[in-house]
């Protein structure tokens, strides 16, 4: 039995079910080692600084839930604009200039995009959670926004990132892809089509699955979900849980009243191993990049800015 399968369940024990999101199962295959650190690890390892591209597309997206939740009279190119400046993140930028010009960026992203919807075409969900399960794991999201066209419904994921989108991308996506079943499933209407909305070049890039294609999702899925799962267990099984700190101690808390900086679990060589690193150009934008010398060798420090499509 390898390292990654751990301890198979008794025969006829039921096998808990692993509780999972699509960002979940794509950290695993992204990267072992930040898989670990973002859900394993307690305390969990400090983080680097906000990056700026981050926080504009938080506040695109938080922008774009409430409008739909104004009514119907206050559904305007204006309020959308509004709205993108009372919920402005200001974090990772370089300085107040350049959040302020951003500011602007986005106001006229959120502005124009509204612009092209029908304010009265109430959506079915604006980041509505769905679920759905399979015998192997129990799966849920927040989907951006809900459609329904016609007897079907349809996912809608905003992007605000600089790099152009394709068709394939839309195919291609896990999450969109479980969004869809799970859609299907708790709203009991069909779900096959899914969209990226890209803001910046104003494209949408729709694709229509299959149940065969979205099958191929589930069971891919679930083949990443099994062998998390099973790594989780072994984790487990071998480190163990840290004690509380008490509250207002020293190590809950600086002098300062701030968190001081955590670093990565102490664990075994062979916890080390089964959560390896994927060393490669994307280690610049990792979060957890100072705890990580095989991604400080990687790849160059990029400022918190540095993803802003300039």
């Amino acid at each position: 039995m390898s390292a990654t399968q751990g301890q198979l369940p008794l025969d006829g024990m039921p096998r808990r079910l692993y509780s999972c999101t699509p960002s979940r199962l794509n950290a695993w295959l992204d990267c072992r080692r930040r898989y670990r650190f973002s859900y394993l690890d307690r305390p969990q390892p400090s983080k680097g600084p906000a990056w700026a591209h981050n926080s504009v597309g938080a506040s695109v997206h938080n922008a774009l839930a409430g409008w739909w939740r104004e009514p119907y009279d206050r559904r305007t190119p204006l309020t959308a604009a509004i709205l993108v400046t009372n919920g402005w993140i200001a974090e990772g930028f370089r300085d107040v200039e350049q959040s302020a010009h951003w500011l602007g960026r986005a106001r006229d992203l959120v502005s124009g995009y509204v612009a092209t919807l029908d304010p009265g075409d109430d959506p079915v969900g604006v980041e509505r959670t769905v679920a759905t399960r399979t015998k192997v794991m129990a799966l849920s999201g927040r989907i951006d926004r809900l459609d329904r066209r016609g007897d079907e419904l349809v996912v809608v994921d905003y992007k605000t990132g600089r790099r152009p989108l394709t068709e394939d991308d839309a195919r291609s996506s896990l999450a969109l892809a479980v969004y869809a079943v799970a859609a299907s499933t708790m709203m009991r209407t069909p779900c096959r089509t899914v969209e990226l909305h890209h803001l910046p070049t104003g494209e949408i890039l729709e694709w229509r699955h299959t149940e065969e294609s979205l099958a191929r999702h589930i069971r891919r899925a679930e083949d990443v979900a099994t062998e998390a799962s099973a790594a989780d267990e072994r984790y487990r099984a071998l480190v163990p849980a840290p004690a509380p700190a008490k509250k207002g101690s020293a190590a809950s808390r600086t002098a300062s009243g701030e968190r001081p900086s955590v670093g990565p679990a102490a664990v075994p060589e062979e916890i080390d191993e089964l959560f390896a690193p994927s060393p490669g150009p994307i280690c610049s934008w990792c979060d957890f990049r100072r705890h990580c010398p095989e991604g400080l060798s990687a790849a160059p420090d990029r400022n918190a800015w540095d993803g802003l499509a300039e």
